[in-house]
C-alpha cells in the first residue's frame, strides 16, 4: 500500500479500539507525520494511555512506557553506564534506558521533578542522549507522547515553559458523547471475555515505519503559498504584539509564542492538508491546527486568569482579528 493508504489504515484500526475520540486520534497522527512530540491532557480515564498503546500496536514499532513518579531519577529514563568484567578487566558499558524506543509514553509527566523532566529535553529536541560524554542517537522513528492530569495538583510539578515549547502540540481530550460511551461499555465487556474484535485482530496490519517516512517526504513537498506563510506569521505576531490588534487582547497575553510556534503551525498545516487530500495548504488548514499548536505556548496575564479566560479563548480572539488571505 502507498503512504496515504497506510495512514488511513492506521487511523481506521485505532478507531476500532478508541471509540468516541476521533479528534484525539487525528491529532496523534498529525504529530506522528509532523515528526513532533505531543502533550495529552485530560481528566483521568479518557483513553490517553490506551490511545498511545493503540498507535504503537498498529505500527511496526517499539513502544516504551515510562511511569513518572516523584522518586524517578534521570538515569531511569536515559540509561547509565554499568560496570562489567570483560577478559578479566573492569569496563563500563552503556545500558540504554526506556527512552530508546520508537513510541515513548511518558505517563503522568508532571508527577516527576524538573530534573527528571529535563532528562527528556535533549532527546526531544536533539534526538540524542549524552551520557558520560558519549552521545547516543535516538531511532529514526521517535515520538514522545506525554500525558498529564490538569486538575490534580498535589504531588505534581508543572512543566517548565522551555519544555512545554518542545511539544509540537498540546491535545486536550474531552468526554465522549453518550452514544460512543455505550459502545465503549460493549467494547470493554467483550475484551473481558476475550472476544474483542477477534476477527479484526487477526487481520490487523502493522504499518511499517517506511510508510511513515514516505508520508513525511510527501508532506515535505507540499506547496505553501507566500500568503499562507504571511498568515501564519500574522497569527504568531498577534500573540507577541497583541496591542497592535486589540486592547482587550493585550490585557490577556503576557508572553507570546516562540519561533517554534510558527514552525510547528506551518508543519502541522501541511500535514492537515495532506490528510485532507490536497497538494497545497489553505487558511482552513492553518485555522484547524492553530489551537493545539499555540495553546501551550501562551503565558496569560493575571487579568486573563482573574476573568477566567483560557488560552483557547485568546486564540479564538486572534483568529477574529487577523485577516484571512483571499
Amino acid at each position: 500500500m502507498n503512504a496515504k493508504e497506510a495512514v488511513s489504515t492506521l487511523q481506521a484500526q485505532m478507531e476500532t479500539s478508541i471509540i468516541g475520540q476521533r479528534d484525539l486520534i487525528r491529532q496523534m497522527i498529525v504529530g506522528l507525520l509532523a515528526n513532533g512530540h505531543l502533550l495529552l491532557e485530560s481528566l483521568p480515564g479518557l483513553a490517553k494511555t490506551r490511545a498511545v498503546k493503540s498507535m504503537a500496536k498498529n505500527l511496526d514499532a517499539d513502544m516504551r512506557r515510562i511511569q513518572f513518579t516523584p522518586d524517578l531519577l534521570p538515569s531511569d529514563i536515559t540509561g547509565t553506564e554499568v560496570l562489567h568484567q570483560k577478559d578479566g578487566q573492569n569496563v563500563f558499558q552503556f545500558q540504554p534506558g526506556p527512552i530508546f524506543g520508537n513510541v515513548i509514553l511518558a505517563d503522568e509527566i508532571n508527577r516527576a521533578p524538573a530534573k527528571v523532566q529535563a532528562a527528556l529535553l535533549e532527546a526531544m529536541e536533539e534526538r540524542q542522549i549524552t551520557v558520560a560524554g558519549t552521545t547516543h542517537a535516538m531511532p529514526d522513528l521517535f515520538i514522545v507522547m506525554a500525558t498529564q492530569n490538569p486538575i490534580e495538583q498535589e504531588g505534581t510539578y508543572p512543566l517548565p515553559e522551555a519544555q512545554l515549547d518542545r511539544f509540537l502540540m498540546k491535545v486536550l481530550v474531552d468526554y465522549p458523547d453518550k452514544g460512543s460511551e455505550v459502545s465503549v461499555l460493549e467494547l470493554v465487556r467483550s475484551e473481558e471475555v476475550g472476544t474483542s474484535n477477534g476477527a479484526h485482530a487477526a487481520k490487523a496490519t502493522r504499518i511499517a515505519p517506511a510508510s511513515v517516512f514516505e508520508a513525511r517526504g510527501e508532506i515535505h513537498g507540499m506547496h505553501v503559498a507566500p500568503a499562507i506563510e504571511q498568515y501564519i506569521m500574522a497569527l504568531v505576531d498577534a500573540t507577541r504584539h497583541p496591542a497592535n490588534y486589540d486592547k482587550t487582547l493585550a490585557s490577556w497575553i503576557q508572553v507570546g509564542a516562540s519561533p517554534r510556534g510558527g514552525i510547528a503551525l506551518e508543519r502541522t498545516s501541511r500535514v492537515h492538508a495532506w490528510l485532507e487530500g490536497r497538494d497545497h495548504v489553505t487558511p482552513d488548514d492553518v485555522r484547524a491546527m492553530v489551537h493545539p499548536v499555540l495553546r501551550h505556548r501562551l503565558i496569560l496575564s493575571y487579568d486573563a486568569s482573574a476573568e477566567g479566560i483560557h488560552a483557547d479563548q485568546v486564540i479564538d480572539r486572534i483568529l477574529e482579528l487577523v485577516a484571512v488571505p483571499a
